[in-house]
């Protein structure tokens, strides 16, 4: 019987499981730290910090999502970036998004303070000019003898810019510089870095994946075995390893994501063309909105050409952190709160972090649509606003 070819709508509820006769239709968690052996047999497991088999049902299913041979599950998003950027040997050369998740920023600024890397910050959806420093860096870094990479988020967090994937990999090839793609706002099912030749993919498990804001956990994704086996070893010298039962909650939540993404999705494209309409309003708090599916979003046509589909983050500037603070006060079905990608809307304040670049506007609002009655998420955001220009 020959193997039924299936699309990544179906991978997600079907990979990943057990298909023995008589198995269970989900895969069992197993709780323990260690394993019993006998001196004469060789083991696959010996100790849980370097892998149980818990891990590996949702391992395969990113792994077959992004495309690629080897995925592994870490602690948290933050530690699949550190397991990923301490690779580099001293001295190498870290091309980086001037508008990325606010963890990594702050990472990549205190080992570059350290005289670790030298960073090198871009506009990621200027190109040309990307390409310009990649080439420039990994100039650098070999007359250094040292490394460089190229670190691609697209969409950014929080400004939603839009890189071209394709030709950011294929240029820092060209030029010797490896690349990494942070996934986290796309998701699997609207890209696949990997298959553009993107060196690892790291995402976020605890965001759209695991969907439900109740896991924190990261991955990373590879076809490079030996990369593969760098990422492991620093996974188990660090001891960042998710718990059984973290992995089985992301692995139940990343079963849905498809309907999930689809209705999240298609109601950030209904609110941000009706909250855009606002801008015209005088009584409103909003100077602007930010979504790659709005004709007038920079990167647009790219994300149109690009991406699967426009996501479900959408921005929103009110201005001014006094008026960006009124409307969170006011809101009664949005959530106040970090973090993005579940089934409840959330919104934030970005810049009321530290660490969050100048460049990212005072007033302005990350909104995370979750999969609540578009209607009352539009109605609950007009009011707050109304009252916040008031």
């Amino acid at each position: 019987m020959g193997k039924v070819s299936t699309t990544p709508r179906t991978r997600v509820v079907a990979a990943g499981r057990p298909h023995e006769p008589n198995s269970p239709v989900n895969p069992p968690v197993e709780f323990t730290s260690t394993y019993h052996y006998r001196p004469s047999v060789e083991y696959p497991q010996v100790y849980a910090r370097e892998g149980i088999p818990s891990f590996e049902p949702l391992e395969q299913l990113l792994a077959e999502l992004e495309g690629g041979q080897h995925a592994l599950l870490f602690s948290s998003g933050q530690a699949a970036i550190s397991a990923v950027i301490q690779q580099l040997p001293v001295g190498s050369h870290l091309v980086m998004p001037r508008h990325a998740y606010m963890g990594f920023c702050t990472l990549a600024q205190q080992m570059a303070d350290k005289g670790l890397i030298v960073l090198h910050r871009v506009d990621i959806a200027e190109t040309e000019a990307v390409l310009s420093t990649v080439a420039e860096a990994s100039a650098q870094a070999e007359a250094a003898g040292a490394q460089s990479l190229l670190w691609i988020e697209s969409p950014t967090n929080p400004m939603l810019e839009v890189a071209d994937v394709p030709r950011l990999v294929q240029g820092a090839q060209a030029a010797g510089t490896l690349t990494a793609v942070d996934n986290t706002f796309a998701t699997p099912l609207r890209q696949n870095p990997l298959s553009h030749g993107a060196d690892v993919v790291i995402h976020s498990v605890t965001k759209f994946l695991s969907g439900h804001s109740d896991v924190v956990m990261g991955a990373a994704i590879t076809s490079d075995p030996e990369l593969h086996t760098q990422l492991h070893g620093h996974r188990n010298l660090h001891g960042t390893i998710p718990g059984p039962m973290e992995v089985f909650l992301a692995l139940r939540g990343v079963r849905t994501l498809a309907v999930r993404l689809d209705a999240a999705e298609r109601s950030a494209g209904v609110l941000a063309q009706r909250l855009a309409e606002l801008t015209e309003d005088g009584a409103c708090s909003v100077r602007s909105v930010g979504y790659p599916g709005l004709a007038d979003h920079p990167q647009h046509q790219r994300a149109a050409q690009l991406l699967g589909g426009f996501g479900a983050i959408i921005t929103v500037d009110t201005g001014s952190r006094e008026a960006a603070d009124a409307v969170l006060e006011r809101l009664q079905v949005w959530t106040p709160a970090t973090s993005l990608g579940g089934v409840e809307s959330l919104v934030e304040r970005r810049r009321r972090h530290p660490g969050e670049p100048e460049t990212v506007p005072e007033g302005l609002l990350r909104l995370s649509v979750g999969i609540e009655d578009t209607e009352d998420l539009y109605q609950d955001l007009a009011q707050a606003l109304r009252a916040a220009g008031s």
